[in-house]
């Protein structure tokens, strides 16, 4: 088999909980792993104040990735040193070291370096929505998109390295039919609800555009043993941790993906393998 390598990148710590399943899977099949973070997640919020303060979360959470990935046995991890721009509208939005405010060439170029570097053939990234509209959510969706285009491109970036054109490119999300169960069985939340304007039918994606789905059901004990690692954003009043935890265990037995760019999946193709068809 050749030698192959699956890449995820996304914009905080915490945010490659929606993929923690695949990349172990793939892990203990022999297939290299590695995770971009683009920040440290430093306008997070903070679950205790005995674990972090404002000045040291971004330090925390870091450390808190660093710990999560071990656990989900990713091989390599790579931060692109951008600062947190927080939730859309807030202040952190306007802070010209914010990641939305980064220059687009620079940007691309960090994650075309990475690709040339670790040679993967499939890349994961959110999906157009960005899960939830996260300003950088959509920022890495759309730099790491176009660095999957630009890194076999020997014209573009030749500082960052030999060209290297990935064969996949996919969408991590969550298919429709899915959220509206979480969100049917989600019980009644006084006060601070942030699901209580929130339309499911805006979120992740329509399941006919789901391409791949895959079972993870096996590590799902050890998808929750990573997601607690990330104790500062761990808030136990949160909206999602009142959430059922059967029905969290359903939800996270499975992730499921939209091809996007690159070699189109071969018919028949077992939609749990996202190397379907590749040398």
């Amino acid at each position: 088999m050749t030698d192959r390598a699956i890449l995820a990148s996304y914009a905080h710590p915490d945010d490659e909980q929606g993929i923690t399943g695949t990349l172990l899977r793939y892990g203990r099949q022999g297939v290299r792993t590695g995770l971009i973070c683009a920040t440290r997640g430093e306008m997070g919020e903070i679950a205790d104040p005995a674990l972090a303060t404002a000045a040291t979360l971004g330090q925390v959470r870091e450390r808190e990735l660093r710990a999560a990935a071990a656990k989900a046995e990713i091989g390599q991890l790579w931060f692109l040193d951008y600062r947190d721009s927080g939730m859309v509208g807030t202040p952190g939005n306007q802070d010209p070291v914010a990641f939305i405010n980064a220059d687009s060439h620079e940007a691309v170029g960090r994650i075309v370096r990475i690709i040339r570097a670790f040679q993967p053939q499939v890349i994961l990234t959110f999906d157009p929505s960005g899960g939830y509209g996260h300003p950088d959510h959509l920022a890495i969706h759309r730099w790491t998109t176009a660095a999957f285009h630009a890194a076999g491109d020997p014209a573009q970036y030749p500082e960052a390295g030999p060209a290297w054109a990935p064969a996949r490119l996919y969408y991590s999300s969550i298919p429709r039919s899915a959220l509206r169960r979480v969100f049917a069985e989600m019980p009644p939340i006084e006060g601070n609800n942030p699901f209580r304007n929130v339309d499911p039918e805006t979120l992740g994606m329509p399941d006919e555009l789901i391409t791949n789905v895959v079972d993870v059901a096996e590590f799902t004990d050890l998808k929750f043993e990573s997601l607690r690692l990330h104790a500062t954003q761990m808030d136990p009043n949160s909206a999602f941790a009142r959430i059922p935890q059967e029905t969290m265990r359903a939800w996270r037995s499975k992730e499921s993906f939209a091809l996007a760019a690159g070699t189109p999946l071969p018919p028949g193709a077992a939609p749990d393998d996202l190397f379907a068809g590749l040398p």
